[in-house]
């Protein structure tokens, strides 16, 4: 037999009794009944009863164990007694009679329990993590992580694609976060950076002729902690493809994407036919640029009812041609306690308020906006919601640029409030056409929205001929129930117009073949028309897992301050490695 095992702790079944097996595992949960020792073994695979009576050799031995010492126990595969079955354990029909014990591994006290799934505080489990993905919940999570990579793997194969691996170490590039930076020793001064996105690498793969790219890339961003977003790294579907345009990209993709969605949904419906949805459509249908299309709830415009109206506050807004009213619909929102709670939420978001008419019996319309806009105003404002008895609408006033995000809040804050949200569906579709520009406030001055290197609808004409601010891009995101999880575009592939395309940013040519010299070069070479996108792998595991914490599909994820508190990173090092890097620190005072 085996030195260790000649089973594991998740392979007996009613065809394996009356053997003599060998199983090595932890004990998962030890209990006493009336001097009758049932000891629940578990490894990888799933979980084993094994029993010690005081007629067992072995029972002595037995009353010794504790809770994930790791153990050998030899015995007799028998049938549990009839009414202790456990038909949702495969190994639920047996038990072992144990004849053998072997300690293998000890274990101290625990600082956290394995068996069960508490909630237990957040530096422990990352502390001790090792400990933590014994758990079931958590390890079943990672190995649905991996089986969904090889999930995305194989589908990409069959749309040929060709996997390849770019590299780690390259140089700093503004891909939008600061870059994680490694000191070079024998090029004294000097820095690779780690890479945001495999971005200018995948480019130019098809500058060298090979048509469709992907690789499970990891990325390392130094960014301030994020809730949707690992801190330090993340990793990502990453693909390319020549002689495109935006619609053989979705053509490519979509199918992987909802295979995916499909073979891990466990029977949830999938969006079968994903909607395009324009960016600026988005904004005004959702109040947001990564909707979430469970919430049934879709805003409108309702400005010309309250322009020229009793209520003032909205009609002199009114007056300045972009300002408008947003409506948010309330089906059955109607009552004075919910509208005020609603007017209460808006107050702790940072807003004055947010006015609200509800519809009583009779249709008569009811609240502070109701009694002074008029009931012809009120009644059409309902028509135009589809609205009924015992319904309410919430409205938004202002620049719409500037209130989108909290009428957005306000929709999913509404959906929640008033159940309407099928948690039980994942909503799929594309947001396209977001615009190629935006102005920086802060910077006074024309910045690029969303990833310089997308091609601009009307290409270098546009770029030459139109306000930047109208230019939209050929960019495009994936979102489902809420997240962004893709983001791509076609890439902007003539050098003249690349130039141009930073020029409007700000950024001179010196610039851009300062910063971008190889791809810069390798487009003055015959560049092929080229697209793609990056599908964020550890979202779409988080959705999948039904979890809202990254951390919890993450192997071993550092905390919100970026530190790994199981290894103990960032750490210091010895001055003779610094020497080595010709580096002196220069810390803050404290």
């Amino acid at each position: 037999m085996h030195r260790y095992r000649s089973h594991t702790c998740g392979a007996l079944r009613d065809s394996d009794i009356g053997q003599t097996v060998r199983l090595s595992g932890w004990c998962h949960r030890i209990r006493d009944h009336g001097g009758v020792l049932f000891i629940d073994l578990r490894d990888h695979y799933g979980l084993t009863q094994c029993v010690a009576d005081p007629d067992s050799p072995a029972f002595k031995d037995a009353e010794k164990l504790r809770s994930e010492w790791v153990v050998r126990i030899d015995g007799k595969v028998r049938r549990r007694p009839e009414g202790t079955d456990n038909p949702e354990l495969p190994t639920g029909m047996v038990e072992l009679y144990i004849s053998e014990i072997e300690v293998l591994g000890p274990a101290g006290e625990l600082p956290l329990p394995v068996f069960g799934e508490q909630e237990y505080p957040e530096d422990i489990r990352l502390k001790f993590r090792f400990l933590d993905l014994r758990r079931e919940k958590l390890h079943q999570n990672i190995m649905t992580r991996g089986a969904i990579v090889d999930s995305m793997r194989k589908r990409m194969k069959e749309q040929g694609f060709f996997e390849f691996q770019t590299p780690i170490l390259t140089a700093s590039s503004p891909e939008g976060a600061r870059d994680f930076l490694v000191p070079s020793r024998i090029h004294p001064g000097k820095f690779y950076a780690l890479p945001q996105a495999p971005q200018q690498y995948k480019q130019l793969l098809m500058m060298s002729g090979f048509d469709r790219y992907f690789q499970i890339a990891p990325c390392f961003r130094d960014e301030d902690p994020r809730a949707d977003r690992l801190p330090g790294e993340f990793y990502q579907l990453d693909l390319e493809m020549s002689f495109v345009e935006q619609n053989d990209v979705f053509a490519a993709v979509e199918p992987v994407i909802t295979g995916v969605f499909e073979e891990f949904a466990k029977g949830k419906p999938v969006t079968k036919v994903w909607p395009r949805i324009p960016f600026a459509e988005a904004l005004k249908k959702y109040g947001s640029d990564k909707p979430d299309l469970r919430n049934p709830l879709i805003m409108q415009d309702v400005s010309e009812h309250f322009r020229g109206s009793g209520f003032k506050v909205f009609a002199r807004m009114l007056e300045d041609p972009k300002n408008q009213v947003w409506a948010i619909p309330g089906p059955t929102g109607g009552s004075r306690a919910f509208c005020d709670r609603m007017n209460s939420w808006a107050q702790g978001e940072g807003q004055p308020g947010l006015g609200y008419i509800m519809w009583r019996e009779g249709g008569e319309g009811a609240g502070p906006l109701a009694n002074n806009i008029g009931a012809e105003r009120i009644a059409a404002i309902r028509t135009q919601l589809g609205l009924k008895e015992g319904d309410a609408a919430f409205f938004v006033a202002g620049d719409p640029d500037k209130f989108w995000k909290f009428s957005g809040l306000a929709r999913t804050r509404l959906g929640e409030e008033l159940n309407l949200i099928d948690k039980d569906r994942f909503e799929l579709a594309w947001i396209v056409d977001f615009p190629m520009y935006e102005y920086n406030e802060e910077d006074k001055k024309v910045d690029f929205s969303h990833n310089p290197f997308s091609m601009p609808q009307g290409g270098l004409d546009a770029l030459n001929g139109q306000d930047p601010l109208t230019i939209k891009a050929f960019q495009y995101d994936i979102t489902c129930n809420g997240y962004e999880i893709a983001s791509g575009g076609i890439r902007n592939h003539r050098p003249e117009a690349m130039v141009k395309a930073f020029e409007i940013a700000g950024y001179g040519e010196k610039d851009v073949v300062e910063r971008f010299g190889g791809m810069y070069r390798a487009f003055q070479y015959g560049a092929p028309p080229h697209g793609g996108m990056a599908a964020g792998v550890d979202r779409i595991v988080m959705l999948l897992c039904g979890t809202t914490n990254l951390r919890e599909i993450s192997l071993f994820p550092m905390n919100q301050r970026a530190e790994d508190l199981l290894m103990g990173a960032p750490s210091e090092v010895a001055p003779k490695q610094l020497r080595e890097l010709h580096i002196r620190l220069n810390l803050p005072q404290s």
